[in-house]
């Protein structure tokens, strides 16, 4: 998925520099509401990254969107944009999105189904609701960023089906990256980390490793978790050196619990970019915006053949050079 805002706020750098609490704590994460592609179009609920904290391991952004009624509407229509220094995963609960990429890749991601784009150096892709699609679209899009041995990986594709799950009383669990009390994903990472979706029914609690951070991001109905009722769309830090994860429920809940080792390497954000200097950000976007009139032979982000319209445009840079600011804000 693209931040498509034509003023996209300076995401600046997660600073390694700061500290990163060894205890746990709880730490509400409100989201911003976002349209996407356009006045008209579908609008996604963006909690990561935030104004108070800008990651959750390599997790560096979430959005969910829905449940929508897309009857008679086109439903997600992002064009072809461009991608560095991240993965992107997609996860559904109902409906259905058609991923294409500049490596020719073509999947129809539905329901369960785990949707996994490592950028490298660059990649551009496009997500759309295909013809013919659901009545309701009820999802998430998540980003990690890559460390920096990674950076320079090729640009590649997964899709996963059948993820490996836990079935415990009270829960069922889809483990789509990394690995929770001993379910492990298929899927390629480049740093500890681990996303499952938990659909919660009643108590129940998770293992946890105690050297990750955590968070839970609620996609449906209210959860409570740790004692604390969290609504649709917000995420709750959990912070470090937990063992379990109590979680409880009145009616079914869906949520994802984003972990991972805290990232230690500084990165600037902006738009759809991930980088290490403010120059990184001006070379790709100068880059992306050759590629996309076609202006190379050798393109760095290579065409996404099949989607019908123009690729996105880069918004304008600001005026002043990408600064440090900490992993995370402390009032």
């Amino acid at each position: 998925m693209s931040n498509v805002e034509d003023r996209p706020v300076e995401q600046d750098v997660c600073s390694a520099d700061a500290a990163v609490a060894g205890e746990p704590e709880l730490e509400p994460l409100r989201p911003r509401d976002v349209p996407l592609g356009g006045p008209r179009a579908m609008r996604v609920r963006r909690v990561l990254p935030n104004r108070d904290r800008r990651m959750v391991g390599a997790w560096c952004f979430a959005d969910s969107y829905g449940p929508d009624d897309i009857t008679g509407r086109a439903g997600m229509q992002v064009p072809p944009h461009p991608h560095i220094g991240l993965q992107t995963v997609t996860w559904l609960l109902q409906g259905e999105v058609l991923h294409r990429d500049g490596l020719g890749s073509r999947a129809l991601v539905r329901p369960g189904d785990l949707s996994l784009m490592t950028a490298g150096p660059g990649i551009a892709h496009s997500e759309q609701s295909p013809p013919g699609h659901s009545p309701v679209l009820h999802g998430a899009q998540l980003w990690a960023a890559l460390p920096g041995a990674a950076r320079t990986t090729a640009p590649a594709y997964e899709f996963h089906t059948g993820l490996p799950r836990l079935d415990l009383p009270g829960a069922d669990v889809a483990v789509f990256v990394g690995e929770l009390d001993g379910a492990a994903s298929p899927a390629g990472v480049h740093s500890p980390l681990v996303g499952a979706a938990l659909r919660v029914s009643a108590d129940v609690r998770l293992p946890l490793d105690p050297g990750f951070e955590y968070a839970v991001l609620v996609l449906s109905a209210e959860l409570t978790v740790e004692g604390r009722e969290v609504p649709t769309g917000d995420m709750l830090y959990l912070g470090r050196g937990r063992t379990e994860l109590a979680l409880s429920a009145g009616r079914p809940a869906h949520a994802l619990l984003l972990g991972g080792e805290p990232f230690a390497e500084d990165l600037v954000m902006w738009w759809n970019f991930v980088g290490r200097t403010h120059d990184d950000i001006v070379e790709a976007r100068t880059d992306w915006e050759r590629d996309r009139s076609g202006a190379r032979a050798d393109p760095r982000f290579a065409p996404v053949t099949g989607y019908d319209g123009p690729a996105l445009p880069a918004p304008a840079l600001p005026n002043a050079r990408l600064k440090a600011r900490g992993r995370y804000h402390r009032h």
